[in-house]
């Protein structure tokens, strides 16, 4: 159907619609559920989830970075805040919503190019506020899988990755973070040299996905590449040991430091 097209069925003009769906102007929920019919999607429980998004209008507290941090930073931040699960999965780093300040500073402090003083701390105190989704009154389900190497790993030095340590053990008690190592002994691993965050939304056509790579965050929505990554996860879950062997491992890389 031509942009047009939606505009007669909708009774607005041609270009309200491409604004529509440039994201420039925001629709109503009783808008989304007449281009529904006028599309003749079936789907319901997307239709009321498209439909439920509409109603949040405040600002979220990330854009008080919005002229201080990257945008991808700011979209991951929202992703995080607005998802109703998440799973992610790191070969040597700690994933940042797990990270303590000092790990953070010091993995800040050898981005490339490297960063300012002043934007190192910008970098770390948004870090840490983005963790409040794990601790809040309805906390996110969150896995987390990690191989053995990040848990050797020494960023900011030997006090600094104990103390890392000892906060993976100490979440991985919670009851809404999972925390699964994959041991150096696996006889396997999935092929997937970056990070994967994967966001669940309400309905699993709103799951995206976004892939820490060299030059930046990459965004990832397409049905068959989002199912693609979602396997990949499954994978490394089921390879990886155990919560509680896993906090063992953590113990010992801990108890050797």
């Amino acid at each position: 159907m031509s942009a047009t097209e939606a505009a007669t069925l909708l009774g607005v003009t041609q270009s309200r619609i491409s604004n529509i769906e440039a994201g420039r102007y925001g629709v109503s929920g009783n808008r989304v559920r007449a281009l529904a019919r006028n599309y003749a999607c079936s789907d319901q429980a997307l239709i009321d989830a498209l439909a439920g998004m509409t109603g949040d209008r405040t600002r979220g507290w990330w854009e008080e970075y919005q002229d201080l941090l990257p945008t991808g930073l700011l979209e991951l931040t929202e992703l995080e805040h607005h998802a109703t699960a998440l799973r992610t999965s790191q070969l040597v780093n700690v994933p940042g919503l797990l990270q303590t300040p000092d790990h953070a500073r010091s993995i800040f402090g050898q981005a490339v190019p490297p960063l300012l003083p002043h934007e190192v701390e910008h970098m770390v105190a948004h870090r840490i506020r983005r963790q409040g989704i794990l601790h809040r009154q309805r906390p996110t389900p969150y896995t987390a899988v990690l191989h053995e190497a990040a848990l050797h790993m020494r960023f900011g030095g030997t006090y600094v990755a104990k103390a890392q340590l000892r906060h993976l053990i100490e979440l991985s008690e919670h009851e809404n973070i999972t925390i699964l190592v994959i041991p150096f002994t696996s006889d396997g691993f999935p092929p997937s040299g970056h990070g994967i965050d994967y966001f669940s939304g309400p309905v699993s056509q709103l799951d995206t996905v976004q892939l820490d790579t060299t030059h930046g965050s990459e965004l990832v929505d397409a049905p068959a590449k989002v199912e693609m990554y979602r396997l990949l996860l499954d994978r490394m879950e089921e390879i990886a040991l155990p919560a509680e062997e896993s906090r063992d491992l953590m113990n010992r890389a801990a108890q050797r430091l």
